[in-house]
């Protein structure tokens, strides 16, 4: 292939790709790019999205689950530019630090700049809605900086399970009594299904797409919560012996499954008799027997 055929498929993908950006203000994933672009070349498509990356015209986020590409607004790369230069070198640091933030003594501290001209400039950048604020569930004192239209990171925010920085431990238990619902639902179906024990147990295992599904379906949830939030909650209730976990067999994440509950213990157990490592050797007439034995009697005594 010529040079200049090549410079021309190269300019045809430049193209095709910023009016597939420009159409998705939300942005656009980096799968999603790649189903919609399937007939470009791979090498081609990443030397073009490196070129608009490296330009400015693209914005690269990193989400949960993929890469995030959006169009940058030309406007505010032109009030970028036409700000002072203290303005731009905050900005750029601010920009550095993406959707985790940075805090204003590291910017000072990179920035070199005094306090006063250093709240003046993150002032009229957030007036110029270039950056934003955000409180940081790590420190509730402090915020930290970002670009406007940058979504905070789970690190910054607590993520679904924080709400104005305050840990929603009410909704927490909630999920946790609704998936391990789901999970003793699932292992009900598959006895009540019939077959050996192996498929009794296979069928009772649910992925946490499975349970995420429920709990979507149920409404109880007003944030949109992703395969991690249900991982996470999926793993209290195995620490909890509610349930256990297996890896897939195809190795791509893991399968639940409700845990069948021992019994309670009897009270005899509970005693100090129950629980003593020589009670075999107890007896009336013995160095071992119930009349000298100081556990017992601060046992019957409640202490």
């Amino acid at each position: 292939m010529s040079a200049e055929t090549s410079n021309a498929n190269t300019e045809e993908y430049e193209g095709r790709l910023l009016e597939l950006i420009k159409d998705k203000p939300e942005g656009i994933s980096n799968t999603n790019l790649k189903q919609c672009l399937s007939d470009v070349p791979l090498s081609d498509l990443t030397i073009v999205i490196n070129k608009l990356l490296k330009s400015g015209t693209l914005e690269l986020f990193k989400t949960k689950d993929d890469l995030l590409y959006k169009f940058k607004d030309p406007s505010k790369k032109t009030t970028v530019k036409g700000s002072d230069n203290e303005e731009k070198i905050v900005y750029k640091i601010i920009e550095e630090a993406g959707n985790k933030g940075i805090w204003i003594r590291d910017i000072r501290f990179k920035s070199n700049l005094n306090m006063t001209q250093l709240n003046k400039v993150l002032k009229s950048l957030e007036t110029k809605k270039i950056i934003k604020a955000v409180k940081s569930v790590a420190a509730s004192k402090k915020k930290v900086y970002m670009l406007y239209d940058l979504e905070p990171d789970s690190s910054v925010t607590g993520g679904a399970w924080y709400q104005d920085q305050d840990f929603e431990s009410e909704f927490v238990d909630v999920l946790s009594q609704q998936c391990h619902r789901f999970l003793v639902q699932r292992m009900e179906d598959a006895v009540s299904q019939g077959g050996g024990p192996l498929m009794i147990r296979n069928r009772s295992y649910a992925t946490s797409s499975e349970v995420q599904k429920f709990i979507s379906d149920l409404g109880i949830s007003k944030v949109s919560l992703s395969i991690t939030d249900m991982e996470s909650i999926l793993y209290t209730l195995v620490l909890d012996n509610n349930a256990e976990r297996t890896a897939a067999l195809n190795g791509n994440g893991f399968l639940y499954k409700a845990t069948n509950k021992f019994l309670p213990s009897p009270g005899l157990v509970k005693t100090t008799c129950g629980l003593c490592l020589v009670a075999d050797k107890c007896a009336a007439a013995g160095s071992v027997n119930p009349r000298v034995c100081t556990y017992l009697t601060d046992w019957l005594n409640g202490s």
